[in-house]
């Protein structure tokens, strides 16, 4: 699956932007999901220190799922160092973000940036306990929601989409837009 641009926010992109590639997988336990990414310099940014940081500010792929037992849902959003924020809601004004507890529950490994001819170049795998949005089994279960890329902070911000988000200005707090993932 390979991430793009929201064509009603091309305005605020850079020329050129990320190319980033997502592979999805489950088994019982875990969502397992592979990011490449290769992406100007000026859209890489790397700040964020530890888990429960500003992740988006940074260069960040990003999970959100339809939670399995309720309407909320929950977002991941990962670093090319690998740190994560999750919080867990109905919308963006009204999400508990994770305990350090759960954090510790989310697998991840990443790549080393390599930085070559412009462009840094990352790579990380995270696996998600089902039970962290709501299902214990996923053996037999769909998993809904949306994967995205953006930074924030960086030099040029920039936002991308695995489905297409109906909104005036970049917002991926949109359930409504989720589809089918697995």
């Amino acid at each position: 699956m390979i991430l793009k641009t929201n064509r009603l926010w091309d305005f605020r992109e850079p020329k050129e932007l990320p190319h980033v590639v997502a592979n999805l997988f489950k088994d019982k336990h875990y969502l397992h999901v592979r990011f490449q990414v290769k992406e100007p310099i000026s859209c890489y940014a790397a700040t964020v220190s530890g888990d429960g940081g500003h992740a988006w500010e940074d260069s960040c792929v990003e999970i959100f799922l339809q939670a399995m037992d309720s309407k909320d849902y929950v977002n991941f959003e990962l670093t090319s160092k690998g740190f994560c924020y999750a919080a867990r809601g109905l919308s963006r004004a009204h999400r508990k973000e994770f305990l350090m507890t759960q954090y510790s529950k989310i697998l991840r490994t990443v790549s080393k940036p390599v930085f070559e001819n412009g462009f840094v170049s990352w790579e990380i795998h995270v696996s998600i306990p089902g039970a962290l949005f709501g299902a214990k089994d996923l053996s037999n279960k769909s998993v809904y929601g949306n994967l995205y890329k953006c930074a924030d902070k960086s030099q040029s911000p920039h936002y991308q989409t695995l489905f297409p988000i109906a909104t005036e200005k970049p917002d991926f707090h949109q359930p409504r837009f989720f589809q089918k993932l697995l």
